[in-house]
């Protein structure tokens, strides 16, 4: 919105197109100031006529390169997280006397609610990690790890790195024995680099503490990823057992899925929670991590 003053009885848009700037009396002498707000009395009510930015209602999920605006200093992530893992497969034997089942996959470090300052003008380099592949079956088998979910500015350097979960393994094992040995999924941590912000308002009036949209429900979290569980191995020849579930992402908030049952199968992760382990006997295949996500806004802080 244009603002207008008079001058001499002409009325002049105060705006650098129009060559014309706008001064403040700061204690004894005028001087450029920033004006963030504008008002104007109607009726006896003060009415806001101008506001420097206007912080939008939706979030944006772009990733690559992000130009901050240039009335922006500050910016909301409502959510983000790092890729979960893959599960590992299940293996089955002949005469070993068990089953093996595969672990499940991790989560991946994650924020919910959280503020950063920083600079109007510069370039953000934003990152969504890739979910984590699943292993296949039998013997001497790792998941897949998945990628790092990560923030950096131009002006601001790293915001935050938001690690994928790490592929638990069946290492070992054979048609003849003995049996695989199954290492459990690793939760990917969070690293916070940037300047958090934990008070402030927003120039249009949103007071940062009331963000509480993301998955955790509470205002400026963050937290490491969850590792699937690791069920091992069943004993005696041909016996039945289900693969580990999936690591919960977002500190709980978000389920990972759960392990395939023997001969079955099962969903792969979502939102970075770790994909579900496979089963044995009859053996049965893992699935997927979830891909890492994040969703944010820009915002001017007064």
């Amino acid at each position: 919105m244009p603002i207008y003053v008079k001058d001499g009885g002409t009325w002049r848009e105060i705006s650098s197109s129009a060559g014309t700037q706008l001064y403040v009396r700061d204690g004894t002498s005028f001087t450029n100031k920033t004006i963030t707000n504008a008002y104007v009395k109607n009726s006896g009510s003060w009415e806001t006529v101008f506001t420097l930015f206007d912080t939008p209602t939706s979030y944006s999920t772009a990733t690559g390169s992000v130009a901050v605006p240039a009335n922006a200093n500050a910016i909301h992530f409502q959510f983000a997280v790092g890729g979960g893992s893959g599960g590992v497969g299940g293996a089955s034997y002949d005469k070993a006397g068990g089953e093996s089942a595969g672990a499940g996959g991790a989560s991946g470090g994650y924020i919910s609610d959280k503020v950063f300052s920083v600079t109007g003008g510069e370039t953000l380099t934003v990152t969504a990690g890739a979910a984590g592949t699943a292993s296949g079956n039998g013997y001497n088998v790792t998941a897949g790890s998945g990628g790092p979910t990560s923030v950096s500015g131009t002006s601001s350097g790293s915001l935050f790195s938001l690690a994928g979960g790490v592929g638990g393994s069946g290492t070992g094992g054979g048609v003849q024995g003995p049996l695989r040995s199954n290492s459990a999924s690793v939760g990917g941590a969070a690293t916070i680099s940037g300047t958090v912000l934990t008070s402030g308002t927003t120039v249009d009036g949103l007071n940062i503490t009331t963000f509480n949209s993301g998955p955790v429900g509470t205002f400026n979290s963050n937290g490491s990823g969850t590792a699937g569980t690791n069920p091992g191995n069943c004993g005696g020849d041909n016996c039945q057992i289900q693969g580990g579930s999936g690591g919960a992402s977002y500190g709980g908030a978000h389920p990972g899925p759960s392990g395939a049952p023997a001969g079955g199968s099962d969903s792969a992760g979502t939102r970075g929670a770790g994909g579900g382990g496979g089963g044995a006997e009859p053996v049965s295949s893992a699935t997927t991590g979830g891909a890492g996500e994040l969703s944010y806004r820009f915002m001017r802080i007064a």
